[in-house]
């Protein structure tokens, strides 16, 4: 999460979209759910690739903002009471993160180790188990030092190795912690002399080649386990000169010890003392309750107990060494009474003290419980734990978080579940909303969707265009339905994309008859000239359907008119946008009265062509069923355009003259009224009372869905 956050605040969310696509990480992460280190070193990884920088250069910058998001995530008043200096801050995170183990018991925690200088300068040394994240910690330090101490320190690596010293081979790194001193925090200054610029250079050279030196003869020092030769060298190294002590409190200690021996092992009911040989001396009443066998004084610690934290050898060497960590020990299973193999294993957590004048170490601990249900786990009650001893408080306190965290946890659940369902619910609202825009003009479907009425509106000019298949109703006899539905279905795909290329509306299909509008929902002044070349496309594409009956591509008729038409919305329960006037039954009566493979015109849409381009024949006159007679014409080619050009490969709009008109026409504000601006319905064909030829009558009914109109695509 913190790498997620890093990632869009510095390089912003494409970016971090781009990171999580390339590393094939999932889209969020939860508080509580351990993942797999993999992730973050793929996330990493795939950072360096596409920032162009290296791993250290990302781990530090990491490390520096995880500080960051750590102070933002409610932890900073708890990191800023740690230590009063950066050495003692370092040396209780371990601490720190063992409080914070009782929460997210899975968490594993690097651990720290600090040799302390008189001037400053220090050791730290660090343990992990999750090797190649080490410079991450340079990061962090430098931010904590700047943030909570107000220093500038450097950070270097003296060595890197796996930990001989510890059980699984862990990563020991090993930094040497330098402050800045003021020169070198000024050294980016304006206006500083060249001279001391010089003196300056110099300086970091001679800082630098003792550094190396320094290095060199860490690297050369013998790695024996030795008690005290190897780190005496290298404290031997580190020669950084004399200090003084700030605090000059002198504390006073008794002649003797004023407390009897039972006295002591009652008030401090979970304590072990040993010998250098790990020989137990004295235990507490308590632990010898638990761990029966610590009430024989000459058996050896290790034989009872295996050390948890730190992960170091068990004997009296490493224990000193790490004198200054935190202890877990865990109480051998094989040697607990066999009615007790059933209970989990205690665990203990506390200081070890090394007390000189008898060689022994006293181990003051505490038992390591999370939750009540632990301690009921154990057969163990409060009134075992010491009242001066704050683990019973924290077990309390940590039930109460345990509780807490358990419900965050619910709701993070649930969180990404509602996140999951709204991307899959913003999925089929797009699947909605593309079905009823197929059905309705995108302004009418959005003002229904918010509950509105859609007012009708009046559309002063448009050109519609029927057209139909010549012998239909012989096809249908002849045939399978499944032949119908998978010859009409290859017809009406290729006129569905013909109506993308030349921007004109698709209506509506009724059987074997096709309708689109020109000028409405929007209107344009080319609107006639958009349908005429929609009609010559319409005819190129009906060669290559075949006529399942025949095998030979199938005949269409095709009839055009220009006109003003009445637009608005019909129904509810099937809300349909629907053209009325005599426009409509006018455009259905030069289909049916025109010719296979003919573009059939009325005296308007000729008018409307004239000069725009297009090559016109007449036809003459003729008689027109409700309408007299009329001198018609048909539709040849377009003069300006290839077949390519006209079936859109590619596509270049054909009607050069009347796009620009175009820009006056849709501003006219005579051309409709307010609302009108809508598609075209079926009512007015079928009230047409359409004539077909004498070839035709009446159609059989398929399904809607099987074809691609969307609606009403019936036989």
């Amino acid at each position: 999460t913190c790498l997620q956050s890093l990632v869009i605040e510095k390089f912003g969310e494409e970016t971090w979209e781009k990171l999580k696509t390339s590393a094939e990480v999932q889209d969020a992460f939860m508080t509580y759910t351990v993942y797999d280190d993999i992730i973050t070193i793929k996330l990493i990884q795939e950072a360096c690739k596409v920032l162009g920088v290296s791993m250290e250069a990302i781990l530090r910058l990491f490390g520096e903002y995880f500080f960051k998001f750590c102070k933002m995530s409610g932890y900073d008043r708890m990191l800023r009471t740690l230590g009063g200096n950066l050495t003692e801050f370092i040396e209780n995170l371990d601490a720190l993160h063992s409080y914070l183990a009782l929460s997210y018991q899975e968490m594993n925690a690097p651990s720290f180790r600090v040799e302390r200088e008189a001037d400053g300068r220090m050791l730290l040394h660090y343990y992990s188990d999750r090797s190649g994240l080490c410079h991450i910690v340079p990061g962090i330090i430098e931010a904590v030092a700047k943030d909570f101490f107000d220093i500038d320190v450097t950070m270097d690596i003296l060595s890197m190795n796996k930990e001989e010293e510890r059980t699984g081979k862990k990563e020991h790194v090993v930094f040497l912690v330098v402050q800045k001193s003021h020169s070198q925090m000024g050294r980016a200054k304006p206006n500083r002399l060249k001279g001391n610029q010089d003196i300056q250079r110099d300086q970091e050279v001679l800082g630098l080649l003792s550094f190396l030196r320094m290095k060199e003869k860490y690297l050369s020092v013998s790695v024996c386990p030795v008690k005290k030769s190897h780190w005496e060298v290298v404290r031997s190294i580190v020669m950084f000169g004399k200090g003084h002590l700030v605090n000059t409190f002198v504390p006073v200690y008794p002649e003797r010890l004023w407390i009897e021996q039972k006295t002591f092992c009652n008030a401090f009911p979970f304590h072990i003392v040993f010998d250098e040989s790990l020989r137990v001396k004295q235990a507490g009443v308590n632990i010898q309750k638990y761990v029966p066998g610590l009430q024989n004084q000459k058996i050896r610690l290790d034989e009872y107990f295996s050390i948890i934290h730190p992960q170091v050898t068990f004997d009296i060497f490493s224990i000193c060494k790490f004198i200054n960590s935190q202890f877990v020990l865990k109480v051998r299973r094989e040697r607990m009474p066999e009615a007790w193999k059933s209970q989990p294993a205690l665990k203990l957590r506390g200081q070890m003290i090394w007390m000189e004048s008898a060689r022994c170490v006293i181990y003051l601990c505490s038992p390591k419980l999370r939750s009540l249900q632990e301690l009921e786990a154990h057969r163990m009650h409060l009134s075992d734990i010491a009242p001066h001893d704050t683990t019973r408080d924290l077990i309390l306190l940590n039930q109460q978080r345990l509780a807490e965290i358990e419900l965050s946890n619910q709701l993070e659940r649930k969180k990404e579940e509602l996140r999951v369902l709204s991307q899959h619910l913003a999925i089929e609202k797009k699947k909605t909303e593309t079905l009823l825009y197929a059905m309705l003009p995108e302004h009418v479907a959005n003002q229904l969707k918010e509950g509105k009425k859609v007012a009708a509106g009046e559309f002063k000019t448009c050109t519609i265009l029927f057209s139909d298949v010549v012998t239909f109703t012989n096809i249908c006899a002849a045939c399978q339905p499944i032949q119908i539905v998978t010859m009409l279905n290859s017809m009406y795909s290729k006129f569905d994309r013909l109506t993308s290329v030349h921007e004109v509306y698709k209506v509506e299909t009724i059987g074997d008859a096709y309708m689109v509008v020109g000028g409405v929902p929007v209107p344009t002044g080319s609107h006639a000239q958009r349908v005429a070349n929609f009609a010559l496309g319409m005819r190129i594409s009906a060669k290559e359907v075949m006529n399942p009956v025949t095998g030979e591509p199938i005949q269409i008729r095709v009839g055009i008119h220009t006109g003003p038409v009445l637009a608005g919305v019909v129904g509810d329960k099937m809300p349909r946008y629907c053209l009325f006037g005599d426009t409509v039954n006018t455009a259905s009566r030069m289909e049916s009265h025109g010719l296979p493979n003919k573009v059939h015109l009325s005296p308007t849409a000729y008018r409307a062509l004239e000069n725009e381009g297009f090559e016109i024949v007449e036809r003459g006159e003729i008689e027109v069923k409700g309408k007299g007679k009329m001198t018609t014409y048909f539709l040849i080619r377009n003069l300006h355009a290839s077949e390519d050009e006209i079936m859109g490969r590619p596509y270049s709009r054909l009607d050069r003259k009347g796009e620009q008109k175009r820009e006056a026409a849709s501003q006219s504000s005579d051309e409709m009224t307010p609302e009108g601006s809508s598609e075209a319905g079926q009512d007015s064909v079928e009230a047409a009372d359409r004539q077909r030829s004498s070839d035709q009558t009446e159609t059989p009914h398929f399904p809607n869905d099987v074809l691609p109109s969307g609606f009403c695509a019936l036989l």
